[in-house]
């Protein structure tokens, strides 16, 4: 193996420790391999790109500047002899060392003839995690990812957050369960919220027709109507209750 700064042999078997700052090893191609790249020299963060040639020939020729701000930031690794220009085969070597570079293989698309593929078997091979971004049921490019999914391959992930959590330490890296916005009705108690629930819009009805259509006993049911009343929910007309048209958002 090559490499721009450094010549070493990684164990296969034994995932390195790749900080949470960086990102994991990409092949350098255009599209997701480069926007990889780019984002983690945006962030002054380390960079691996893992070359189907030799570490001094620039493949594909456009992303010239890019590895030469992965070499200087980073570090380009190869196995392929400087000089080498890139060949099938040697992409095909190429995603079995990113598979073993980085302690999990994130596949954001892949359609049913791709070499993200390629690499989520050698993922699976080296036992290192997988997972696969969803996309929708009816892109081609996402084809992949869902099959990987169906299979039970590979994790689900719609976030950073969740690449972090299946890669990083156990109970240490757990990623936040996402929750919808909190509501002014949420913090209403129970029986407020159930009485809430049953009021009409437009015409009013009485405080025993709310109270048994809430399931609560009377008394309860006037105590709620005054206190959902002063914070705006409620408003007595002539024939009883009814919520108010400029009550808070969400109530």
């Amino acid at each position: 193996m090559s490499s721009a700064k450094r010549g070493f042999a990684p164990d296969l078997n034994t995932p390195p420790v790749i900080p949470h700052s960086g990102t994991p090893p990409s092949g350098g191609a255009h599209g997701i391999d480069g926007a990889a790249h780019r984002g983690a020299l945006a962030c002054e963060a380390p960079t691996v790109a893992v070359l189907a040639c030799g570490a001094d020939v620039a493949y594909p020729s456009a992303h010239q500047q890019l590895f030469a701000a992965v070499r200087a930031q980073g570090v380009l690794i190869s196995e392929s002899p400087l000089g080498a220009h890139p060949t099938r085969p040697r992409f095909l070597v190429r995603n079995r060392l990113i598979a073993a570079l980085s302690r999990g293989t994130v596949i954001v698309e892949a359609a049913v003839r791709s070499g993200a593929l390629n690499t989520a078997g050698h993922a699976v091979a080296l036992n290192r995690h997988l997972a696969a971004v969803p996309g929708p049921v009816t892109s081609e490019a996402s084809i992949g990812c869902h099959r990987l999914i169906r299979q039970g391959r590979a994790t689900c992930v719609t976030s950073p957050e969740e690449v972090i959590e299946l890669v990083g330490a156990m109970g240490a890296d757990l990623a936040p369960e996402p929750r919808g916005p909190v509501l002014p009705r949420d913090r209403l108690d129970p029986e407020s919220r159930r009485v809430v629930e049953v009021m009409p819009t437009r015409i009013g009805v009485g405080p025993a027709t709310i109270a048994v259509a809430a399931g609560v006993d009377l008394d309860t049911a006037l105590s709620c109507l005054g206190g959902l009343a002063a914070a705006g929910y409620v408003e007595r007309v002539s024939r009883g209750w009814r919520l108010r048209p400029d009550r808070p958002a969400g109530g």
